[in-house]
Parts: C-alpha cells; structure tokens; sequence
C-alpha cells in the first residue's frame, strides 16, 4: 500500500506548498482519521481521511498551472493583515484552489506560476534545485560597469552574500539605466537589496523568466494555462 508524507498529499491536494502544509501541520490545523496530526513525517495513505480547518482534503490529481502577468500593487502571499489587493482575485473561473510559486513582491511586475502541484512548486522554490529567475530592474542613476561587476560576484544584502549572479547593462540614458539581472536564489526583496548593496535605488523590477519559461507577450494583470511544452520546459 503506497503511502506519502502528509505535507505532500496536502501539497498535492491544493492546501499549500509542502514548506507551508509542514507549518500548518505544527499548527494542529491538520486531522488524519479523526485524530491531530502535528508531526510533519506523518505518512497517508489513500484509505485515511484528512481533514484542514474541518474541511475533507482529496487529492484528485488534477493539476493546473497558469502563467499571470502580476501588476504592481498585488500581493503574492494568501493572507495579509492590511488587505492589500491579492493575484488571487485576478483569476476568474478557476474551480480549483491554486497557489502562487514562489513571491513578487507588492511593486514587482511579472512572471508568476500559480498551481495546485506541490511537487512542482517545491522544485521551483526550494534552493537546492537552483531554478534561475530572470529580472529586468529599472534603477535611478547610471551604473557603472564596476559596480554591475559588483552584483556578478555576490554582494552583503543585510548578513547573506549573494550567489554570483548574471549581470547585464540594456540601457542606460544617464538619469536611468535598465538592467537585466539572473538569480537562482529567492531571498525576499533579493533584487532589490542586491541593487540598494551597491549604491541604486530600484525605480521599478519586472520578473520575465522563470528558468525557460518565458512572459512573452502576455498583457499585464492576465493569465493563462500553460501549454504541455511550457510545462515541459519547468522540468515537469
């Protein structure tokens, strides 16, 4: 009898990403057969019933992935406790409980995979598998080639270096320059604080790939499934 640690069948079940379901799992917010389940190494099988805050969870193996173009002004996390607007309410007739991958921050434009596939989602997000991410940065001033050679190498945002990173100058009118900057890591504000490390202040940051997956021409604040190559190219 096949069975699956619990923080994966709720991944797979659309709850939450594995890293978030082991939090509700520590929460006591997670019922297997009637009884708490507060280990995340609980192990399901397909006889056993569970429950999240008294709500049946099934794994019906029905996946979905959809590409959204964030606009600013969004936040990307499920709960928020000044209710700022959230990416979820861009979605309109999706049956299914989605999660986004990973997080832009509130002014970052952009890129987002949304998903009810944990395994996926924990390829995506988790450092081991280092998926790059690909940004365009607008930052006020112009930037020295010292100083993009600077990002390259790893930079100290706040106690963390920096993996080196690609750097490269798009265009730079003297008052503004655009840069496009690769990371693989997923520090919160990375790009940002990579940015304020060497002296610029970021004026606006648009996300534009996700490993091979690219935005395209997607229009701001739409979605879109993705297509079965599209998926292929995240790995799936």
């Amino acid at each position: 009898m096949e069975r699956v640690r619990l923080q994966k069948y709720l991944a797979d079940a659309g709850i939450a990403s594995r890293r978030k379901a082991e939090k509700l799992i520590e929460q006591g917010r997670v019922f297997v057969n009637g009884n708490v389940a507060k280990k995340p190494g609980t192990s399901i099988s397909k006889y056993d019933v569970a429950y999240f805050d008294g709500k049946k969870s099934e794994n019906n193996n029905k996946y979905i992935y959809i590409m959204l173009n964030k606009p600013s002004g969004y936040i990307t996390t499920v709960r928020d406790q000044f209710k700022r607007k959230n990416v979820l309410e861009l979605l309109e007739k999706i049956n299914f409980r989605v999660y986004p991958v990973g997080r832009l921050d509130y002014k970052t434009k952009g890129l987002l995979i949304l998903t009810n596939d944990g395994d996926l989602t924990y390829k995506l997000t988790h450092p081991s598998h280092k998926i790059e991410k690909t940004y365009i940065a607008g930052v006020m001033g112009k930037v020295l080639e010292k100083d993009l050679a600077l990002l390259r190498k790893g930079v100290d945002i706040g106690g963390y270096i920096t993996a080196p990173a690609k750097v490269s100058l798009i265009e730079n009118d003297g008052s503004r320059t655009l840069i496009q900057i690769v990371i693989h890591e997923g520090k919160n504000r990375q790009v940002r604080k990579m940015c304020k490390a060497v002296g610029y202040n970021v004026l606006s940051l648009k996300r534009i790939a996700i490993g091979n997956l690219r935005l395209g021409d997607l229009k701001e604040g739409k979605w879109r499934y993705l297509s079965h190559k599209e998926i292929s190219l995240l790995g799936k």
